[in-house]
């Protein structure tokens, strides 16, 4: 099941790459060691911190994994990385990632994931030659590049796109539970990428407090935001609608996140200190101290589906096991008459 025949993992099942440092080595090893797709988020542009995010996951599991890796900022020296340490993937997103690069790529035996959030970025990616396309709705959590609602009507699109072609179509966004999982593969997906179920793992580096706000939202308690992040990328994301966020998203998109911001806590990540102040992008982590309440809490609107913190490994074979079950359960219920037209028993 999944995309094993395509990209070499043994199941359909992976996990987003979660800034900044939430999928931690430990979450992409258990993941990975699961059959799954773990994906690393290097930090921006830093040679030596990548090397260890890759290196110290290296040591925890032999199967493969690769690197998200955001286009908006310079990633030469990320890139290279990847290539040195023979990952085997690279997810690109929020950006082009033409065909010379692609190729490069190839060259140093890593594939690429393209995530796009419309048809003209699949067709852009289909010309690029990648390797796997993921798809994001607007449902997503995090920082959200799609701009199709529901996953029914977006993902089939690229299916169709992409034909017979040797490329893999991966969908994220609001899956949460193997009911998710079974419908991708019913529209024509090989697999799925997941990150707010991954957040809420016994592995996973997110503040604890983070974790628990998971398990008591639904999806219609999500909200669709330029607040946060606002002096190095304002884009789109989607978060908890939290007190913090009901408080403070009125203000006006001219209000700055910078040097003039309280600050409400302080982070450890990628070995140094970070200063959050208001409106700051990064989420807390199992370091983050003081105002943990007034940082940003990403989540998709699956989150509704969240209602427990198990073990991450836990999770791939739940989502296997769940979706066999109910493709099981269907096969029951319809019958094939000697005319040959399928009928559904109601019994």
């Amino acid at each position: 099941m999944g995309f094993s025949s395509a990209l070499g993992w043994d199941n359909g099942i992976g996990l987003s790459p979660i800034g900044a440092d939430i999928a931690s080595p430990k979450l992409i090893a258990l993941v990975a060691n699961a059959g799954g797709l773990g994906l690393l988020v290097s930090p921006v542009n830093m040679y030596d911190a990548t090397l260890k995010a890759i290196r110290d996951t290296k040591k925890l599991t032999s199967k493969p994994f690769g690197d998200g890796t955001l286009l908006e900022f310079d990633q030469t020296n990320t890139v290279r990385k990847i290539f040195e340490e023979k990952l085997a993937c690279m997810q690109v997103f929020w950006g082009g990632y033409p065909k010379e690069m692609v190729d490069e790529a190839h060259k140093n035996g890593v594939k690429i994931l393209h995530q796009v959030g419309s048809v003209a970025d699949a067709e852009k990616a289909i010309v690029a030659a990648v390797d796997c396309i993921i798809t994001q709705s607007v449902e997503a959590g995090g920082h959200v590049i799609g701009t199709v609602f529901r996953l029914n009507s977006f993902l089939p699109r690229i299916v169709d796109l992409v034909g017979d072609r040797n490329i893999t179509v991966i969908v994220v966004g609001a899956i949460a539970d193997p009911r998710g999982f079974y419908a991708a593969l019913s529209l024509g997906a090989k697999g799925i990428c997941m990150g707010t179920r991954f957040i809420a793992t016994k592995e996973s580096y997110a503040h604890d407090y983070y974790k628990q706000r998971l398990l008591q939202y639904t999806g219609a308690d999500t909200e669709y935001t330029y607040l946060y992040s606002r002096a190095s990328w304002r884009e789109t994301t989607r978060v908890l609608n939290t007190p913090f966020h009901q408080k403070w998203k009125p203000v006006p998109k001219d209000i700055e996140n910078n040097e003039d911001q309280p600050i409400i806590g302080y982070s450890i990540i990628y070995g140094g200190e970070t200063i959050l102040r208001r409106f700051a992008g990064q989420v807390a982590n199992q370091t983050t101290v003081e105002e943990v309440e007034n940082t940003v809490m990403y989540t998709g609107q699956g989150v509704g589906h969240v209602n427990d913190a198990p073990p991450a490994g836990d999770i791939v074979k739940n989502f296997i096991e769940g979706a066999e079950k109910i493709i099981k359960g269907l096969g029951s219920k319809f019958e094939t008459p000697a005319g040959g037209v399928a009928v559904i028993s109601l019994a």
